[in-house]
């Protein structure tokens, strides 16, 4: 079965394709035009009340949010790249997997936004906080769970590229060290080729 991928090379659905791309599986890209609203259509709100990208349809099954398809596409299809459920480091890959979207893009957001709030009140506690732990995520090793790159080094090494890019996030010799062997993935490579291609056809370059 083909799985559809709701898709802008410029919304989070362009790092989805490199965890489509690590997992091995077929998969068409359904585009949407989210300069013309497209995303609010019936078409994708019937599937994604929030109106969002991405959004993955498997037959009958629907994931929206980039970490939890991400981590259903290495359960159901790419095991390899995903510790057991009774593997000591399955705690450890959802762990820093869940980091990225829950406290690294709300620190960024909240530093960058100018957001006062409580460290203690707020679940991804500072944005010091959250780059020494995030430091310590990678710290000697090479992949999150050591030497095995897995699902959860796309999702977290994903979003730590995306903010030093962007200039969010400084590029401290870890974080360029680690984001530097991502970049290696040949998966990697196949999807930010299909997404430059796809800008170009789309015009955005």
């Amino acid at each position: 079965m083909t799985l559809s991928l709701y898709y802008h090379p410029y919304s989070r659905a362009a790092g989805t394709l490199w965890a489509l791309e690590e997992a091995g599986v077929d998969y068409d890209l359904k585009v949407v035009d989210i300069m013309k609203g497209e995303q609010k259509g019936p078409e994708l709100m019937s599937k994604n009340p929030m109106g969002k990208l991405p959004t993955l349809v498997d037959g009958d099954v629907v994931v929206t949010e980039s970490a939890a398809i991400a981590l259903y596409l290495a359960d159901r299809y790419a095991p390899h790249l995903a510790p057991a459920l009774d593997d000591p480091q399955r705690g450890t890959y959802l762990r820093w997997a869940l980091f990225a979207p829950s406290v690294i893009e709300p620190a960024v957001m909240a530093k960058h936004s100018g957001w006062t709030v409580k460290e203690m009140s707020a679940g991804w506690g500072s944005f010091e906080s959250m780059l020494g732990a995030a430091e310590a995520a990678i710290a000697g090793k090479d992949f999150l769970l050591g030497e095995r790159f897995s699902m959860a080094d796309v999702v977290f090494g994903g979003t730590l590229r995306f903010m030093i890019a962007f200039k969010q996030i400084e590029p401290t010799p870890l974080f360029t060290d680690y984001v530097g062997r991502l970049d290696a993935q040949p998966a990697f490579q196949r999807a930010e080729a299909r997404n430059a291609a796809l800008r170009q056809s789309l015009g955005l370059q």
